[in-house]
């Protein structure tokens, strides 16, 4: 009789550890996914506002026309990309087209004091910090996600569903260096 709930005791431990590995994954899957729209809603608010940007600016930068048309391509690409790490890229090339529109700024008085330029500017500052904060969310997500498809038990159910590492997400060596103006 004793053994018999012993072994019912043993079963129903096992059957639960894999409802709740897998429920586990499932989480942080669809967090992660989550985190990756999140980061991809933030790029777009940042192209959708380049048009504006560039309107405020054209009036004050007639000799900057290679950059105005580097800001434009930046934002052309970001729209094309299909696949998350070319919107990531590409992103990135938007955001240091943008900062040399900034750099260059300075040398304009008459723009940097403009409201709508201002108001642009602290709205396009806005966006980078909730860019920021979405890259950061999606990698502490594949950390805890990594975390759990690496270490026991996780490790063994992982490869049952078929879970595999997943790789962080990077910002290029390129995208954090400063514009040459």
């Amino acid at each position: 009789m004793v053994w018999g709930w012993v072994i019912g005791a043993v079963v129903f431990v096992v059957v639960a550890m894999f409802f709740l590995y897998y429920n586990r994954f499932v989480r942080l899957v669809n967090q992660v996914e989550n985190s990756l729209s999140q980061i991809d809603v933030q790029l777009r608010k940042r192209a959708d506002l380049v048009p504006n940007l560039l309107s405020s600016v054209k009036g004050y930068m007639k000799h900057e026309k290679g950059i105005i048309a580097s800001v434009t391509n930046a934002r052309k690409a970001m729209l094309k990309a299909d696949s998350m790490g070319d919107k990531v890229k590409a992103g990135n090339k938007l955001q240091a087209a943008l900062k040399s529109i900034f750099a260059i700024a300075e040398g304009y008085p008459d723009l940097k004091a403009n409201e709508n330029f201002l108001h642009l500017q602290k709205e396009l500052a806005a966006i980078e910090d909730k860019v920021a904060y979405s890259r950061q969310y999606y990698n502490d997500g594949i950390m805890s996600y990594n975390t759990l498809t690496t270490v026991l038990p996780g490790k063994w159910f992982a490869s049952m569903y078929g879970y595999a590492k997943k790789d962080y997400l990077n910002i290029p060596q390129e995208a954090r260096a400063v514009p040459k103006v």
